[in-house]
């Protein structure tokens, strides 16, 4: 916004990135989300909450898991980045989150935008076609979606299928920066039934 630094500085561009070792370019095409407006706003509003609940939720005292799903998200993003024409690629990110945490809260029920009402698990879906409604392209959304299918199937579902074990190990190198510190037994998360006031993506665990 400052026009210190421009858009062609951080897109992902493998030719500049393999060739002229514009490795930054890796990273900063997570980190753009398009001009301060209602699609920035909205990016944002997602990335805060999917990915507060889910690290004081599913990943509660697991720092090095929660940050290796990060990284095995964004090196696959990365891959598949290499095969489809994506400059940026905070958004799809964003709905790996969202997809991640959707499928391992099945049961809440969803209110979207007071509108629609429905279960968890259709919120990348959802979201996906909110999209489409902007004009956007979804192939950003299910970049996402797929990327967010993998994970979840290799960390949750793989495992517990007859034959199967876990693939995805954290590191240990990650395990001894992130879960040095013991647990605060008195830590009590706050509610996020309406974080911020909005209702976008409003959700309401079934008999609570």
């Amino acid at each position: 916004q400052l026009e210190l630094i421009t858009p062609f500085q951080l897109y992902f561009n493998p030719e500049l990135i393999f060739k002229h070792f514009q490795v930054w370019r890796l990273i900063t095409n997570y980190l753009f989300f398009g001009p301060v407006g209602f699609n920035f706003l909205f990016n944002m509003i997602f990335l805060y909450r999917y990915c507060r609940m889910l690290e004081e939720g599913s990943f509660r005292g697991r720092t090095a898991d929660f940050v290796f799903m990060f990284l095995f998200g964004g090196l696959l993003m990365t891959l598949f980045g290499l095969f489809v024409n994506l400059v940026f690629l905070g958004q799809a990110f964003t709905i790996m989150l969202v997809y991640v945490w959707s499928r391992r809260n099945p049961y809440v029920r969803m209110n979207f935008f007071g509108l629609l009402i429905f279960q968890a698990p259709f919120l990348p879906w959802v979201l996906m076609g909110f999209s489409l409604l902007l004009g956007n392209s979804i192939i950003v959304d299910l970049l996402g979606i797929a990327v967010g299918h993998i994970y979840f199937f290799l960390e949750d579902v793989f495992p517990n299928q007859p034959g199967g074990g876990r693939l995805l190990r954290t590191p240990s190198v990650l395990k001894a920066i992130f879960d040095t510190q013991e647990d605060d037994p008195n830590y009590n998360p706050l509610p996020e039934e309406r974080p911020g006031g909005f209702a976008w993506g409003e959700g309401q665990r079934l008999g609570g």
